[in-house]
C-alpha cells in the first residue's frame, strides 16, 4: 500500500503503515493480487492511498480462515464475547477523533457527522454488550406429561457483511457487534470507495482482539475489492448469512445468490422517503427537520429526503422559506467550521443528480439550484448546490432514488391522497409526517399509512437510534438491522423436547403400540 504524505500520520495512529495490505485476516496482512485500486478524497481530489485490491481466491482464503475462527468463537460463553465487544468500545473512545478525519477525508462528511457515525459504533457496542447476557430461549408448556419443551439460540458461522461509501463504518458496526456477541467472527467487504476507513476499524478491532485470550485470531476479516469480491461472499456456502447496504441492483444480485445457495440474506437497500406536511404542523420545526433530512451528508443517505408533499395550503410558504433556507447553506471543505454541506462522492454521483433533474424538467419539474460549485469550494472536488424540484407527484422520476440532494416537492389536498401518493414507489426505508393533529399522526402510523420500515411524526426520515431495528420494506430489502430482536439474524433457533418421564406419549395423540 502507497500512503499519500497527507495521510500516514492519520494512518499510523490508526494501525495501517504501508505494509497494510488489500486483504486483513486477524493480525495476517496480505498483499492484493488483483486490479490497483487508487482513492481520492472527494474533498479536492488528492490521492489518500493506491494498493492493488483482494483477488476472488484471495477473499476465499480469508472465509475459511473465519470458519475455523468460528468454531473456537462459538464455545466462548456470551457475556465472554460480550466482554471483548466492551473493550472495543473502548477503544473506539479512545480513537473517535482519528477516524472520524479518516471518514471525513475518503467520504466527505463534515467533522460532525463523521464524528456522530463513530458514536453510533459505541452505541451499538454498547447495545450488543447489554444483550451478551440476554440471548434468550424460551421453555414451552409441553403437551406431553413429563416432557419439557424449550428452545435455545446457537452462533449462526461466519457472517459476510457487504457495506456502502456513505455509512463506511457504522453499518459494519451494526452487525460485527451483535454478530461477535452471538459467537460469530465477521467478513466484511467494505465500499472500495472507503478502504481506509474500513482496514483502520479492523485494525482497532484487532488491536483488542490479541489482547483478549478467548478471542481467535481470524475473529475479523476485511478484504478490499470490487463486485467480484461481494461476489464471493454471497456465493460463499461457508457464510451462513451476507448482510448487504447498498443500491437495490446490488441487493437484488445479492439474494438471488445467496437464496440460490440457501443461505440468508439480510438486504438494506435505496430509500426514496417522503415526508408530509399538514396544515397543523408546526412550520419552524419542519423547515429544520427537513433541510438536515434533504442536505445533510449531501443527500448521500439511504434515509435522506427525497420527496416533500406539502398541503396546497401552506406550499407556497413552505417552498419560499426553503428556498431562502437553501440559499444561505454553508457548502464546501468539510473539514472547515461551519460547513453543512460537503461534496458527493466522485464525479459519477454529480453526473447522476444532473441527468435526473434533466429527467425533472422534461417532466414539467420547476428546478431551484442544484448546479455545480466551483467558486470558495477546494479545487478537484465534487461540489453542487442543494435543489429544489416542484412537480407533479405522477412524474416518473420521482420513483427513482438519485443519491444527491435533491428534493421533490408535491401539494396534495387530502391527506388519504398524500398518503397515497407517498406511497406509490417502489422503495419502503423512511417516512415523516409533521402534524399537530393526533388522528393524522396515528393514521399515518398506521396499517393505513405509510408502508415503511421507518415511520415518524415531527422529526425528520434521517438519524435513527441503534435502540430501534433499522430496515425498509419493498425495494428497501426487508432487512433489520439494530435494535430489538435483531441479534436472532446472527443466531440459529433449536427446539428441544426433553422426556423426564419413563414413557413415550405422542404429540397429537398419535398411538403408535
Amino acid at each position: 500500500m502507497t500512503l499519500s504524505a497527507g495521510v500516514r500520520q492519520l494512518c499510523a495512529r490508526l494501525g495501517l503503515s504501508e505494509e497494510s495490505g488489500a486483504l486483513a485476516i486477524g493480525s495476517t496482512v496480505v498483499h492484493g493480487g488483483g486490479g490497483e485500486l487508487v482513492k481520492l478524497s472527494p474533498i479536492d481530489g488528492t490521492e489518500l492511498a493506491r494498493f492493488p485490491s483482494a483477488t476472488p481466491s484471495q477473499v476465499a482464503r480469508g472465509i475459511e480462515a473465519a470458519a475455523e475462527a468460528f468454531r473456537t468463537w462459538r464455545t466462548v460463553p456470551g457475556p465472554a464475547r460480550g466482554e471483548l465487544v466492551r473493550r472495543f468500545a473502548d477503544a473506539l473512545r479512545k480513537n473517535k477523533a482519528d477516524l472520524a478525519q479518516m471518514i471525513t477525508l475518503e467520504v466527505g462528511k463534515t467533522t460532525s457527522e463523521a464524528e456522530g457515525e463513530v458514536q453510533e459504533m459505541i452505541d451499538i457496542c454498547e447495545f450488543a454488550v447489554g444483550l451478551s447476557r440476554q440471548l434468550y430461549g424460551l421453555t414451552i408448556q409441553s403437551e406431553r406429561p413429563e416432557h419439557r419443551l424449550m428452545e435455545q439460540w446457537h452462533p449462526l458461522g461466519p457472517v459476510g457483511v457487504i457495506s456502502a461509501f456513505n455509512f463506511p463504518v457504522a453499518v459494519w458496526s451494526w452487525n460485527a457487534a451483535l454478530a461477535l456477541v452471538c459467537g460469530d467472527p465477521v467478513v466484511w467487504k467494505p465500499s472500495e470507495k472507503a478502504p481506509l476507513s474500513a482496514l483502520a476499524c479492523h485494525a482497532v478491532l484487532q488491536s483488542v482482539v490479541e489482547n483478549y485470550d478467548y478471542a481467535p485470531n481470524a475473529l475479523s476479516m476485511v478484504a478490499i475489492g470490487g463486485a467480484d469480491a461481494g461476489g464471493v461472499l454471497a456465493a460463499s456456502r461457508v457464510l451462513p448469512l451476507v448482510s448487504a447496504t447498498g443500491s437495490v441492483p446490488m441487493g437484488r444480485a445479492v439474494a438471488k445468490q445467496v437464496a440460490g445457495r440457501l443461505g440468508r440474506s439480510l438486504l438494506e437497500l435505496g430509500g426514496n422517503n417522503g415526508l408530509i406536511v399538514t396544515p397543523s404542523a408546526d412550520l419552524e420545526l419542519a423547515l429544520k427537520a427537513i433541510t438536515f433530512a434533504a442536505v445533510g451528508t449531501a443527500g448521500q443517505r439511504c434515509t435522506s429526503l427525497r420527496r416533500l408533499i406539502v398541503h396546497e395550503s401552506i406550499k407556497d410558504v413552505l417552498v419560499a422559506r426553503l428556498k431562502r433556507t437553501y440559499a444561505s447553506l454553508t457548502i464546501g471543505d468539510p473539514q472547515a467550521p461551519g460547513v453543512l454541506l460537503g461534496p458527493l462522492i466522485d464525479d459519477m454521483a454529480v453526473q447522476a443528480m444532473t441527468r435526473a433533474l434533466d429527467v425533472a424538467r422534461n417532466e414539467g419539474g420547476i428546478v431551484f439550484g442544484g448546479l455545480p460549485i466551483t467558486d470558495e469550494v477546494p479545487e478537484g472536488g465534487h461540489y453542487v448546490a442543494p435543489a429544489l424540484v416542484e412537480i407533479n407527484p405522477t412524474a416518473a422520476v420521482i420513483r427513482e432514488e438519485t443519491f444527491a440532494p435533491i428534493l421533490y416537492v408535491m401539494p396534495y389536498t387530502d391527506l388519504n391522497e398524500a398518503i397515497a401518493v407517498h406511497n406509490a414507489v417502489p422503495q419502503g426505508l423512511s417516512s415523516a409526517i409533521f402534524t399537530t393533529d393526533v388522528r393524522e399522526a396515528e393514521l399515518f402510523c398506521g396499517p393505513s399509512g405509510s408502508d415503511c420500515g421507518i415511520v415518524n411524526v415531527n422529526i425528520g426520515t434521517s438519524g435513527a437510534e441503534i435502540g430501534g431495528a433499522f430496515g425498509g420494506e419493498k425495494d428497501s430489502g426487508g432487512g433489520r438491522e439494530s435494535g430489538t430482536d435483531a441479534w436472532k439474524n446472527y443466531m440459529r433457533r433449536v427446539t428441544n423436547t426433553i422426556n423426564y418421564g419413563t414413557a413415550l406419549p405422542l404429540a397429537q395423540g398419535v398411538r403408535f403400540e
